[in-house]
């Protein structure tokens, strides 16, 4: 029996949700918001691309925390690389809020690659580029680059040299971290960091802005 797929939020929910973020969203940017969570649902019945499977909670957990960092940084024209995507968060939402935005997508798995540049596709999203790469192959073809971030990293230690590194020439890094990670990431090199900001509905997660600090060092291999 072939399981019956969710519907996306209504554009009520939608508003609704975005207000708790202190997001104000247009009608065009609501419709894009559906149309992507309509393919993340469809895409994710058969290639499990997120963990998460209710309407209502992709819309929350991906799309609102995803853009509530632009309501903190203004991103305007950057440069933003945001690696280990997946799905697509945070960059995608990003783009849909802030569509000036220059964004790579870095994700080395094929079908999370091949679903992000079919949503790229469907939105009409420009300036918007998937590379079905390991971030620490990429360098010079990104820089210089304003922002890198990622809201589902482990290995902070070798990501942050990578980002420091001379190739890459990026200004700042912006995470999505649980309070466990805080102190680990606060003593690594290279950066400095403002203080954490917490996301609304949620008790442990935050979102951390670190900016250079040192001289490019090279990346080890």
């Amino acid at each position: 029996m072939q399981t019956k797929i969710p519907a996306p939020p209504s554009a009520e929910a939608i508003l609704r949700a975005a207000k708790e973020f202190s997001l104000f969203l247009d009608d065009e940017q609501v419709l894009k918001i559906q149309q992507y969570i309509a393919l993340l649902l469809q895409w994710n019945d058969k290639f499990n691309l997120t963990a998460i499977r209710d309407p209502l909670e992709i819309l929350y957990r991906h799309f609102c925390e995803s853009m509530f960092a632009a309501t903190r940084f203004s991103f305007g024209e950057s440069r933003l690389a945001d690696v280990g995507s997946g799905a697509g968060f945070p960059g995608i939402p990003l783009k849909i809020l802030c569509p000036e935005l220059r964004l790579f997508l870095i994700e080395c798995n094929l079908k999370k690659a091949t679903f992000m540049a079919e949503v790229i596709r469907e939105l009409g999203l420009t300036d918007t580029q998937v590379l079905v790469r390991r971030y620490e192959e990429l360098g010079e073809e990104l820089a210089p680059l304003d922002f890198v971030c990622s809201k589902a990293l482990g290995e902070f230690s070798h990501f942050l040299k990578w980002a420091s590194s001379a190739p890459l020439a990026a200004e700042n890094v912006l995470l999505w971290i649980g309070g466990r990670d805080l102190e680990e990431i606060q003593k690594l090199p290279g950066w400095k960091w403002q203080e954490p900001i917490p996301i609304p509905h949620s008790l442990r997660r935050m979102i951390l802005l670190g900016q250079k600090s040192v001289a490019p060092v090279g990346l080890s291999t």
